[in-house]
């Protein structure tokens, strides 16, 4: 297996060139898409999706375009996430956010087209596939982003907000919101790499349990964290259906701790060495410890 600056290295170096590949897009446009997509970050959604892909035997090389597309539609997602109208935040990964540079009508464009250059880039990818694995890893991106994944979360999270926190609301907003951008490349990859249902179902268990972890760090990060090191406000979630307003600080941290392990015994039933996974895993739970 590569190590994580290798994986790191090799998706940020096609990046670019995949949207690139697209052909050409309005200059102020692609200035703005660029400028959220190539600002870094841990790149941990296709970096999951290329270490999948090869502990079940494939080649990263060889999905690149899907783990792109991957990044992409999380990049929107965060840009839309800013706006006025959603989040309303300033700063993102340590600098102004999309909104705050080229303005909300331009921001909303950008994040649009890193969503539809985000299906294109996948679906060119799986028509130079022999077999269905590509449009059956597109799909799985379609689903899980889209209006009962990623999308759901985020409505539930809109229109639910000062609501009491109950929780079964909590949960479904932060499996939505958060988990199933985060199931989703372990799928895709181990779709691409040719692996069975059984392991798929695996995989959507593993993502889960990792994207709760994820979502509830990312609460008590809001609360406990240091503005300078996480890069982004904190203390923007006060109003939110939080795991912190759920359980409190130290419920959370438990229940933090519990997803990480299911996500980690998850991987243990998988048939094949799935050592780097867990490293990645248990990485999250050190971020709060």
């Amino acid at each position: 297996m590569r190590t994580e600056a290798e994986y790191r290295q090799l998706i940020n170096e096609n990046l670019e060139a995949q949207l690139h590949s697209l052909g050409d897009i309005p200059e102020k446009l692609r200035e703005a898409m660029c400028y959220s997509l190539l600002a870094g970050g841990k790149r941990l959604r296709p970096l999951l999706l290329l270490a999948a892909c090869e502990t079940a035997g494939g080649a990263a090389e060889q999905v690149l375009p899907f783990a792109c597309a991957l990044e992409m539609i999380h990049t929107y997602s965060l840009i839309h996430d800013d706006l006025p109208g959603m989040d309303n935040d300033d700063l993102r990964r340590g600098r102004p956010t999309n909104h705050k540079v080229f303005g909300e009508g331009l921001a909303i464009l950008a994040g649009d087209g890193l969503l539809n250059a985000a299906m294109e880039i996948a679906l060119k990818a799986s028509l130079g596939m022999a077999d269905l694995r590509g449009l059956r890893a597109a799909e799985a991106l379609a689903r899980h982003a889209g209006v009962t994944g990623m999308i759901a979360g985020q409505t539930m999270d809109v229109t639910m907000e000062g609501s009491a926190p109950t929780p079964e609301l909590v949960s479904y907003i932060h499996a939505h919101k958060t988990a199933d951008l985060l199931q989703a490349p372990v799928e895709m990859g181990l779709i691409l790499a040719g692996a069975g249902e059984p392991e798929l179902a695996l995989a959507r268990v593993y993502g889960f349990h990792l994207g709760l972890a994820f979502q509830i760090m990312d609460d008590i990060l809001d609360v406990t964290g240091d503005p300078a090191i996480l890069g982004k406000n904190t203390g923007m979630d006060e109003k939110k259906l939080t795991w912190v307003a759920l359980r409190g600080v130290d419920g959370a941290r438990e229940d933090l701790a519990e997803h990480i392990r299911q996500a980690v015994d998850t991987l243990s039933e998988m048939p094949w060495d799935t050592s780097f996974l867990e490293e990645i895993t248990w990485e999250n739970l050190s971020r709060v410890s």
